[in-house]
């Protein structure tokens, strides 16, 4: 079973005034991520200024794809992602 973490980080200065109704959204979309089986588990950073997500079972292009859905992604500052493998050895 693969996995991809993806680390964004949204450009706190510069947040729109309707942002109470972007995060809606976004909780929404992520909700139907989880739902739908591909997003394994979703962490806000403690610094507020963004989450780590890790998918499963879904390749790298599908998750480049997804995360330009999101509506935080206009207010991205970055997005990393990063296939991870298991050791199999732990």
């Amino acid at each position: 079973m693969n996995r991809i973490l993806v680390i964004l980080t949204i450009d706190t200065d510069n947040l729109p005034d309707n942002f109470p109704q972007i995060l809606q959204q976004e909780r929404a979309v992520v909700a139907q991520w989880k739902k739908e089986g591909f997003l394994e588990q979703l962490f806000l950073r403690p610094t507020k200024n963004g989450a780590v997500l890790i998918f499963k079972d879904i390749d790298e292009e599908k998750v480049n794809q997804l995360m330009t859905t999101l509506p935080f992604y206009p207010l991205k500052k970055s997005i990393e992602v990063l296939p991870l493998i298991k050791d199999a050895s732990l």
